[in-house]
């Protein structure tokens, strides 16, 4: 497997981080539910179910890029080993993830790739 979910991984990454920093430059960053109403900080939008106004504030835009950010430094801890010996070499010769010695991509990554399974980009390979 060569680097093709890294790089899907991180263009979904990418993808969302640049929404929720359109949706916060808008001075909307923390949103909140009060009944059937969520709070947007520009405006409420009332009419919503307690239970579906409680889901969508938990999505704002604050929330959503400290996620983004845990998930990149997952990202990160879980590359692939590097070659014994040679740094110009990063990815020859060894195929296990550096954070768990499992096989690469190890369940973790896995697990950070399987939201996005309905993808037209997802690698084929998983």
């Amino acid at each position: 497997m060569n680097e093709d979910l890294v790089s899907f991984l991180k263009t979904r990454l990418d993808e969302e981080a640049d929404l929720a920093r359109r949706c916060d430059g808008d001075g909307c960053g923390e949103w909140s539910a009060h009944g059937h109403t969520v709070d947007f900080r520009q405006a409420d939008l009332a009419g919503f179910h307690p239970t579906i106004a409680q889901h969508v504030a938990l999505h704002d835009p604050a929330r959503v890029l400290r996620e983004i950010e845990a998930k990149r430094r997952i990202l990160a801890r879980h590359a692939r080993s590097p070659a014994v010996g040679d740094p110009e070499l990063p990815w020859d010769d060894r195929n296990d993830c550096q954070f768990d010695g499992d096989s690469w991509p190890c369940d973790d990554l896995l697990d950070l790739a399987s939201p996005y399974a309905g993808h037209p980009d997802f690698p084929s390979r998983l």
